[in-house]
């Protein structure tokens, strides 16, 4: 009798836990079967959830381990799909059933091919670029936002459908892959003139921000630009999230996130006290031999700022979280390679983790880390199979500040025979026997998080010298938007003033720069000398594959030479603002006798085995 109402007893309980059993959402929200490595880590969400038990009896799948974190509120499930196909999988949790979809991967993983040194990349913000639709800028249910775009540092309205609407618009200039800032959902509130339409603090790692559009729409997009030939690079954060992010206010683990004690203390809000350790921004101890505990830990372990708290790389379940959520985006959307945010500032070992897991199921996808110092020595410790590293990043490409540092000093100063001016590039590129792979670096003039090029000007002439070295010289290239028609702009009072608004994206503008009749006769003279290089870039072996010689700047001139199958580029700058002279005998070893040469951005011919004279600051580009 006792043992029937043991029995009855424990169903009642079962019964009553199934009644009141709610799931409230799983990551990832469905997955593929078919990958190298067939685990797949469900973290599951709900008011007690962690108490279920789980079962499933979906042919080829086995549960290889329930992990019941320190919140009562979530579960991990590990799953091995090894002999899975596809389908609608039933997971029983203690009698609450819930279906998940396993899908078939549209292609292998080595078709994924990811950009290269053949592309050039165009960098751009989804909130600045265009509005493609208007009934996205309110979105009900969200965190208190406006858009007004007369605040340099609220949210203005740009969308992917916007960027959707101009992919003939980039083909037509000439680049070939397009990186947005983050699109993932930033669901924080307005804080005073300041928001996060920059997309770096994430509030859920598998929806597109409602005020950029859908997963579906992202999609289309991405499906469209592979349909031009462009491609798309994915802007990822693992050091840190947003504040207002679930895992904040219900921590899933203590170890979850690194230095949270001072949330207790701070009630709940972004208010540091103490306890808070913000990182130190120095990201040079987590490689320095001789580093103290203390600087390495204020530089991994410390917060960005005190809204973007910073995720514990060395927790495996939150490495395997955000791995999986890279790899979902990939099979999902199609994207051709990944942009990552604050690569150093991360626990480097949880970092590498996730490259060799990307690098075996994407052997020919490309992933480039934000790897911000300016000393070749500290990028080149950051690329795969680096011979200076403590470990190998597994990272294939690495972004080159140095080469941006660099120019941006030399387009202020006259070239001498010794460091300044043109001295400084060439020094950059002496360094490159540092790097394993030089081709696979990336490098630019400016982005979203320096001072645009022009600075508060339009020099134009320094601006060619620049963008004719980032499209020749043995690298991977990236522009960022609006250099074609010479937006300029500094940070000196705020990020937002080199993050301004296309003319033409937006309902009202004044005028259209995505037309010639839109453009200035300055901006469109910009425009057509660069898409001019830009077309003659694509496919140009030369470029691409051709070995490089360098010569030292001699009375204000520096060269630099291509060389592929017999065909040569000869990159000729005058980093003085006074003439001066072509001397040829100094470049016969790579210039023949009677060898005339033409300027790809005019078309003028040059007789480069004998002197000539140069303008001030004239760039040149020349083939034979």
């Amino acid at each position: 009798m006792k043992r029937k109402l043991l029995t009855i007893a424990l169903l009642t309980t079962a019964m009553a836990m199934n009644a009141a059993l709610k799931i409230d959402r799983i990551d990832p929200t469905d997955w593929y079967v078919g990958m190298k490595n067939p685990s797949l880590q469900l973290m599951v969400y709900g008011k007690d959830v962690s108490k279920a038990e789980v079962k499933t009896d979906y042919p080829g799948v086995r549960i290889d381990s329930i992990v019941r974190l320190d919140s009562p509120n979530y579960l991990l499930v590990y799953l091995n799909l090894s002999g899975a196909q596809p389908g609608e999988m039933t997971l029983n949790f203690s009698g609450k059933k819930v279906k998940y979809q396993l899908k078939r991967r549209d292609k292998r993983g080595d078709e994924h091919m990811g950009f290269t040194n053949a592309d050039v990349l165009y960098m751009l913000m989804p909130d600045r670029f265009a509005s493609g639709k208007t009934d996205n800028d309110q979105i009900k249910g969200m965190m208190p936002y406006k858009n007004d775009r007369s605040q340099p540092s609220l949210r203005h309205g740009g969308d992917l459908e916007g960027i959707r609407q101009h992919l003939d618009y980039f083909k037509q200039l000439g680049v070939t892959a397009l990186w947005f800032t983050p699109v993932l959902e930033n669901n924080s509130p307005d804080n005073g003139g300041n928001s996060t339409y920059h997309g770096y603090a994430t509030t859920d790692y598998y929806k597109v921000d409602p005020r950029f559009g859908t997963n579906e729409e992202y999609r289309r997009l991405t499906d469209e630009a592979h349909g031009k030939g462009l491609k798309v690079v994915m802007d990822m954060i693992f050091n840190h999230c947003g504040f207002d992010h679930p895992w904040i206010k219900d921590m899933p683990s203590h170890d979850w996130l690194n230095q949270p004690q001072w949330l207790e203390k701070s009630g709940g809000t972004p208010k540091p006290n103490e306890d808070y350790l913000q990182t130190s921004y120095k990201l040079t101890p987590v490689v320095d031999p001789y580093a103290s505990k203390i600087d390495t830990k204020e530089t991994v372990e410390g917060w960005f700022v005190p809204t973007m708290p910073d995720l514990n790389q060395h927790n495996p379940h939150v490495m395997t979280y955000l791995i999986q959520n890279s790899i979902w985006w990939i099979e999902t959307v199609g994207i051709d390679g990944i942009r990552m945010d604050t690569y150093p500032y991360a626990f480097a070992d949880g970092m590498a983790r996730w490259m060799k897991e990307l690098n075996d199921e994407y052997p020919n996808f490309n992933t480039v880390g934000e790897t911000w110092v300016t000393e070749p020595a500290y990028t080149a410790a950051w690329q795969k199979d680096s011979k200076v590293a403590k470990a190998n990043s597994h990272l294939k490409t690495v972004m080159d500040f140095s080469f941006y540092d660099k120019i941006n000093q030399a387009k202020n100063e006259e070239t001498d025979d010794w460091w300044q001016g043109m001295n400084r590039i060439y020094n950059n590129f002496v360094y490159d026997y540092l790097y394993p792979n030089p081709e696979s670096v990336m490098a630019f003039i400016d982005n979203h998080d320096t001072d645009r090029f022009l600075g508060n000007g339009r020099d134009t002439l320094a601006l060619k010298q620049a963008l004719a070295l980032l499209l020749t010289v043995k690298r991977i290239p990236q522009i960022y938007y609006g250099t074609e028609i010479l937006m300029n702009g500094t940070k000196q009072v705020t990020d937002g003033n080199v993050r301004k608004d296309f003319p033409g994206g937006f309902p009202g503008d004044k005028r259209n720069a995505f037309t010639a009749e839109g453009r200035t006769q300055a901006e469109n003279a910009m425009f057509n000398w660069l898409s001019r290089l830009l077309h003659w870039r694509q496919g140009n072996e030369v470029v691409t594959k051709g070995t490089m010689t360098q010569f030292i700047p001699m009375k204000g001139v520096y060269a630099i030479n291509r060389s592929y199958n017999g065909k040569n580029v000869l990159v000729v700058i005058n980093g003085k603002k006074s003439e001066a002279t072509f001397t040829a005998a100094r470049y016969a070893e790579v210039v023949p006798q009677g060898t005339v040469a033409r300027d790809v951005t005019s078309g003028h011919k040059y007789d480069i085995s004998h002197d000539f004279k140069l303008r001030p600051r004239q760039t040149l580009v020349l083939e034979y």
